[in-house]
């Protein structure tokens, strides 16, 4: 490269000092500060093509430190991507402009993962590089052959999912992965030896994984910590020694630089250190074009592998999966007609068991695990080998104690494509996923979450692991599907659902305890309208009973004493609340009609359900924590019975 790498690097920090001081707010010290090490990385090292942002075989490059988001953005701008524009960077922080405070995803072509919330955004990277090292073990370095890079800050490394997703990588020994530490020592609440005095470099060392340092804003120290990072057959960790704000004479090096504007005296005197005389978001010809030249640099790369990718004689499978298209005949499985002729009372966890035989079989891209609860989520099945070090074309990851980890790792598995990971753990252990799941949901993720143990019915395990208040908390993060399947129909039905899902994730809720198969006959997927009448009114309509899972079975019984009282009543099996709001309004009003009682009976917080019952009707739920005692003696001391239902259907009619 025949440009000063320094005056390349200066194009970031001044346009992201001006578009942080034009918005008033953001963070330009973390990009001051890592410019140079960035620019060292995208302009020789990092594989990509502005013109093609979603090239298969593209290196994954992610910002966990996503509050230096200008970082990012000013690189997308320099290299040639159609967005940002320059005017897209004047607006930065500002409605409408794609220069979100927080890098997302589902804004700008080049932004790989939705960061902000640090931590995720390494553990992300994790899940990036174990689809990388899955896909090259299926389809050999002709195809899939690139590298996942990271940018994480100090915050990144205190969080504590960091610890579950090093411990993983180290583990997996993902090679293909690198991450840039911004080591500035720096935080908002000021110097890092406030709150810590972690040997961070031992703790990646003692997690199998390899640590090079170099001189931040030294380029031959950066290119060195990189070609040995390249080299390396583990995960690196380069240790940059930056100073945040470089380049602010009298901020830089301090946490003034962090969360604010710098101010236009320092964005002045900035601006006189770095011998940049150009106005606010105006671009020297020369240093865009030497930018732009970096851009292109990978093009020719990128035309060898759409040779390569013509001639494989795997190329349509392989874009299948990339494109996140489901094989032909998925739909016209043979299984719903096996269930029919073979009633199964089973949990639904082991009914996902046997959905999850069916579905693994034809659809390749798969990857299961668990959070140390395989045996207790059903979630490997017979032929699925697991994905180790030695073997990465394994389809199922052992995640250990490591709910948080597992959940951010696959959403960069599904970011990155090509694969669908399904991951299962407690549905009270949800808590520990949550933030997870919410950028699951945030970033359109497709990800399978298997939480089993739904309600009390769990049993002796008693009230820390029996979850009351979580399907209501999980069913008010937008864009989440949660189901809670009835039998095994159901189960196979949200299965398909899920897997259907591209544009976000889904969650199955589902029982340690048996349940018997309510539907005996081959229909349309039900499940798919969110609720539906499983069993009309014998005698004229008086009650609609709307329940889900383990409940479904009670409302029957239910229905059934109530019909022998001469009081018709309708059950409405309600497995995803979401899908069922999207249904047409006739539709919604036919199973919940006007004029009559309607009662909801579901195990756990009854919040939420007076959307469906109305103010006057009847909610049957558990608005406390629950006991250790099994099961049934649970059920029956907290009145989810027919004997302890019927009675105030009867007074309220």
């Amino acid at each position: 490269m025949s440009a000063d790498p320094r005056l390349l690097a200066n194009a970031i920090r001044a346009l992201s000092m001006d578009a942080v001081q034009a918005a008033n707010s953001g963070h330009p010290g973390m990009p001051m500060g890592m410019a140079d090490a960035a620019t060292i990385l995208f302009t020789e090292y990092l594989k990509y093509d502005p013109q093609d942002p979603d090239w298969h075989d593209r290196d994954r490059f992610v910002l966990s430190a996503g509050h230096g988001s200008m970082l990012i953005y000013s690189l997308l701008h320099l290299t040639g991507y159609a967005r940002p524009t320059i005017e897209d960077i004047k607006g930065f922080r500002q409605l409408g402009s794609p220069c979100a405070g927080h890098p997302e995803n589902f804004m700008l072509k080049g932004v790989e993962a939705t960061t902000g919330p640090l931590g995720q955004g390494f553990a992300m990277a994790v899940g990036m590089a174990i689809a990388e090292r899955h896909l090259n073990a299926v389809f050999g370095d002709d195809l899939v052959d690139h590298r996942t890079w990271v940018i994480s800050g100090d915050g990144d490394l205190m969080e504590g999912i960091n610890h579950e997703a090093v411990g993983l990588a180290g583990h997996l020994q993902l090679g293909r992965l690198n991450v840039l530490w911004d080591n500035n020592k720096i935080t908002i609440d000021g110097a890092t030896d406030l709150s810590t005095s972690e040997d961070i470099p031992g703790r990646y060392r003692a997690s199998g994984w390899h640590v090079v340092a170099c001189g931040g804003h030294d380029f031959d120290s950066i290119r060195r910590a990189l070609d040995e990072a390249v080299a390396d057959p583990r995960p690196s960790l380069i240790d940059c020694r930056t100073i945040i704000g470089w380049g602010a004479p009298n901020k830089q090096g301090t946490s003034a630089t962090h969360g604010s504007a710098l101010g236009a005296e320092e964005v002045a005197a900035a601006r006189k250190q770095l011998v940049w005389d150009s106005e606010p978001f105006d671009l020297p010809e020369p240093i865009v074009a030497e930018w732009r030249k970096a851009g292109a640099r990978s093009a020719r790369l990128h035309e060898k592998w759409r040779a390569r990718l013509a001639a494989s004689a795997h190329r349509e499978e392989f874009v299948r999966r990339m494109e996140g298209r489901l094989p032909d005949g998925m739909a016209k499985s043979d299984y719903f007609d096996w269930l029919a002729a073979n009633p199964q009372k089973v949990a639904t966890r082991k009914a996902s068991e046997l959905a999850l035989e069916a579905i693994n079989t034809v659809l390749p891209e798969t990857i299961g695990g668990s959070a140390d609860l395989t045996g207790s989520n059903n979630t490997k099945t017979k032929a699925q080998k697991p994905l180790t070090k030695e073997d990465y074309s394994g389809r199922y990851i052992y995640y250990g104690i490591r709910e948080f980890g597992m959940a951010a790792a696959m959403n960069g598995m599904a970011l990155h494509g090509g694969v669908i990971p399904y991951g299962g753990t407690f549905l009270v252990f949800s808590d520990y996923c949550r933030p997870a799941i919410r950028l699951s949901a945030l970033q359109g993720a497709r990800v399978v979450y298997v939480m089993s143990h739904d309600s009390i019915g769990l049993g002796e395990d008693g009230p820390t692991h029996q979850p009351v208040e979580h399907l209501t908390s999980l069913r008010l993060i937008p864009n989440l599907a949660v189901f809670r399947p009835a039998d095994a129909v159901e189960t196979a039905e949200c299965w398909a659902l899920a897997l259907e899902r591209r544009e976000g994730p889904s969650l199955l809720a589902l029982t340690r305890q048996n349940l018997p198969q309510l539907r005996l006959e081959r229909t349309e997927n039900l499940c798919a309208r969110g609720a539906y009448r499983l069993r009309g009114a014998g005698a004229a309509r008086r009650v609609v009973l709307v329940a889900t899972g383990s409940e479904v079975e009670l409302a029957m019984k239910v229905a059934d004493a109530l019909e022998g009282q001469g009081m018709g009543a309708d059950v409405v099996s309600m497995p995803c609340w979401s899908l069922f709001d999207a249904q047409e309004p006739a539709y919604r009003a036919d199973i919940l009609p006007d004029g009559v009682l309607r009662v909801s009976i579901e195990a756990g917080t009854t919040l939420g359900w007076e959307r469906y019952t109305g103010p006057d009707g009847i909610r049957i739920g558990l608005d406390r924590f629950g006991a250790s005692a099994p099961a049934e003696d649970l059920f029956q001391r907290f009145g989810f019975t027919a004997e302890a239902i019927v009675p105030q259907i009867l007074a309220a009619l």
